[in-house]
This record gives C-alpha cells, sequence and structure tokens, in this order.
C-alpha cells in the first residue's frame, strides 16, 4: 500500500532560529558594539509577561490594529478585485483608467498620511484610508495581471462557439483569475500590516503602533 503523507519538520530552519536568538543573547550580554543597548530574548520575554500580558491596553491595541488591517483590507479587496477585472477586460475602460492607476501607484502609502488628515474628520477613517492604499494597487494590479494572462485561444474557442461574454467570463476569465486574486489578497495583508503599524505612529492615539511609538520615547 502506497505510504501516507508524512508530516516533515525542517530542522535546518529550527536550527537556524534557535542560532539565531543564542547569538542575540549572546551579544547582548558582552555588550558588543551595537548591542551595548539592546535587550537579549530572554530580556525582551520577561518584560513582555511583565509588562503588557496581563494589560489590558496591550490586547486592546491588537484589537484596534486588528479592526483597521480588516477593514481596510476588506474595502480595499471589494473595490480593487472589480476593478482590476474591468481594467483587463475592456479596453476602452482601461485607456481611461489606467493612466490614473499608474500615477498614483508609485505613491507610498504613507505619502498619504497629511493628506488623509485633511480629507477624512478622524484620526480612525484616516487610518483605515491609508491601510486601504496600502493594499488596494497591489490587488487591482495583480488582478489586471491575472486576466492580462488568460490564454486568447480559450476566448476565441469560446466566442467561436457561440458562448457568451457572460459564460466567457464566469467559466473561463475567473477561475484563471482566482490564483492571482489570492496572491495579490495576500501580498495585500502583508503591506497593510506594514502600513498599519506607522500610520498609527503618526496619526493614530491607540493600536499598535502607538504603544510601540510610547515604548520608543518613554
Amino acid at each position: 500500500m502506497p505510504a501516507g503523507p508524512r508530516t516533515t519538520i525542517n530542522w535546518r530552519g529550527a536550527i537556524a532560529v534557535v542560532t539565531a536568538l543564542v547569538l542575540w543573547e549572546l551579544c547582548s550580554r558582552w555588550k558588543l558594539p551595537g548591542f551595548a543597548t539592546v535587550p537579549g530574548p530572554l530580556e525582551t520575554v520577561a518584560m513582555f509577561w511583565s509588562k503588557y500580558a496581563a494589560s489590558p491596553a496591550y490586547w486592546q491595541s491588537w484589537l484596534a490594529s486588528i479592526r483597521r488591517v480588516m477593514a481596510g483590507f476588506l474595502i480595499a479587496q471589494l473595490l480593487g478585485i472589480p476593478l482590476g477585472l474591468l481594467l483587463g477586460r475592456h479596453a476602452r475602460f482601461r485607456e481611461l483608467v489606467f493612466p490614473v492607476i499608474e500615477l498614483l501607484r508609485p505613491i507610498p502609502p504613507l505619502a498619504w498620511v497629511p493628506l488623509s488628515i485633511l480629507f477624512w474628520p478622524t484620526h480612525e477613517l484616516s487610518i483605515v484610508f491609508i491601510t486601504f492604499i496600502g493594499a488596494f494597487f497591489i490587488i487591482v494590479i495583480n488582478v489586471f495581471d491575472g486576466v492580462r494572462a488568460v490564454r486568447r485561444e480559450h476566448v476565441w474557442l469560446a466566442r467561436s462557439l457561440g458562448a457568451s461574454e457572460a459564460r466567457i467570463f464566469h467559466r473561463i476569465v475567473l477561475p484563471s483569475v482566482l490564483p492571482a486574486i489570492g496572491v495579490g489578497m495576500t501580498l495585500g495583508m502583508a503591506v497593510t500590516w506594514n502600513v498599519v503599524i506607522a500610520a498609527e505612529m503618526i496619526a493614530g492615539d491607540n493600536g499598535l503602533g502607538r504603544l510601540t511609538w510610547e515604548g520608543y520615547v518613554s
């Protein structure tokens, strides 16, 4: 009988992580250059348990950041996925809208902070908007590239057999684009966390970013 799937452990990766932690601890204890004021992992864990683990404010900061990330990420999906599909499927719409996308896309998300503070009446909406921007363009471009990667031969064949545009979209385009949508969502989620921490440091009054900044200046 064929052997079933076996769970493998990346021992080399585990050893590498443990080695890095040990070196970090030794460098911190020996006060090597660059580590004189950096606490080691043991001191960091002890400080976390004594100061943050039992603090309701710490977990409330997590909830605030998660709420902002999920709000911005959800809005980015609701707007970015349909926009990417339209850009990929309709040439005239792409000619009108894609230049604007390409003009705004290179702007770093944090560069939108001053404008978002002016546009939105509250800091909460400003941070959600920055989080949305961080994921929006990534999702749009990934979905657009996924649509453009659909093989034209499949579309031509379906049209020659009398398939409508709606049927082509549901049976050919959408299944082909699903991997690109998944990649865009994965990358977008990663960027939203980076953006929300930085945005909370600049414009937030709570959240993990604000907590990190207060810990730095205190």
